[in-house]
């Protein structure tokens, strides 16, 4: 795991993005454009809301979010969050089984928020109802980039990051630290072949796993057995998340962007799952401790 700090961040300070760089996160790449199918806006919502709750469901039998529980309590808990503000939730991603993990200092419980550009509320529901509450929703649409000043706590994205471009992916994070708030992103997805490989087989569970996702949707069985839309989809839009994912790398030239005092990046890669997982999580903290974690730019440079 590599940490850095915001004051400043080491090599990567002096090294400013070039777009062009960032194979296909909505850039030319090898002359074509990538973009995922279920991000537009004139993709139906039936499809979108199908396509995000056979997400849920796979994710949720997966487990592949569970090595970073431990990484997550901590930040969450160093940052002082009274609940936890999930972005991009789609269909709800890992929480239904995820939240019964966190252990945030002597609290037996925290709550989280799911939000999203596109909020798929009948989702969001059935989680808030399965989990007593615990699991809350925010109805209205949800700028990651912007969000509403209700909507305070430790902010996450899980399996969302690669959709925004870099100039997009540093005005999320720098509205966390705007905001004073601790951020937390989390990807599965790799650019490399087996990881590309892996994420082919989804419409292979889309197909065994359609039944069983909740809510029941007789759209979601039509668009997945009558005309399999739904697992083209997750075909496509995965492997496309493969080719646009950010690596470490990528990952600390973004948190070098960012304008901050008194703000500490942790960048690495957790294994222990199905998959390893890329993650960038950041919080505020008191001006001693970014001294402790600073690493200088011949440290940082030996990490890659």
């Amino acid at each position: 795991m590599t940490t850095i700090s915001s004051a400043p961040v080491s090599a990567a300070a002096n090294e400013k993005i070039d777009v062009g760089k960032f194979i296909g996160k909505g850039q030319s790449f090898g002359g074509a454009r990538f973009f995922e199918l279920h991000d537009q806006k004139w993709f139906p919502k039936s499809l979108r809301d199908g396509v995000t709750d056979a997400l849920q469901f796979i994710l949720s039998l997966g487990g592949i979010y569970r090595p970073i529980v431990p990484l997550l309590n901590k930040a969450v808990e160093a940052s002082r969050a009274e609940r936890i503000v999930d972005l991009c939730s789609g269909g709800g991603g890992p929480w239904l089984w995820l939240y019964r993990l966190l252990h945030v200092g002597n609290r037996p419980s925290v709550e989280v928020c799911l939000t999203d550009k596109y909020p798929n509320v009948t989702a969001f529901e059935n989680t808030r109802q399965k989990t007593g509450g615990q699991i809350t929703f925010y109805g209205g649409l949800v700028d990651a980039a912007s969000l509403p000043r209700e909507l305070a706590g430790f902010r996450t994205i899980f399996t969302s990051f690669h959709h925004f471009t870099p100039n997009e992916a540093v005005a999320i994070l720098q509205d966390a630290v705007d905001d004073a708030q601790g951020i937390g992103v989390f990807e599965a997805a790799k650019r490399d072949p087996l990881n590309i490989l892996l994420t082919a087989l989804m419409p292979l569970a889309g197909f065994l796993t359609a039944p069983f996702a909740r809510p029941v949707r007789i759209s979601r069985l039509f668009w997945t057995y009558i005309i399999p839309v739904i697992p083209f989809v997750l075909f496509f839009d995965g492997v496309v998340s493969c080719l646009r994912a950010y690596s470490q790398k990528d990952l600390s030239l973004l948190a070098a962007q960012v304008r901050a005092a008194n703000y500490v990046w942790q960048i690495g890669e957790q294994s222990g799952g199905l998959a390893p997982i890329t993650f960038l999580i950041g919080y505020p903290v008191p001006a001693k401790a970014i001294a402790q974690t600073e690493l200088t730019s011949s440290e940082l440079t030996a990490c890659w």
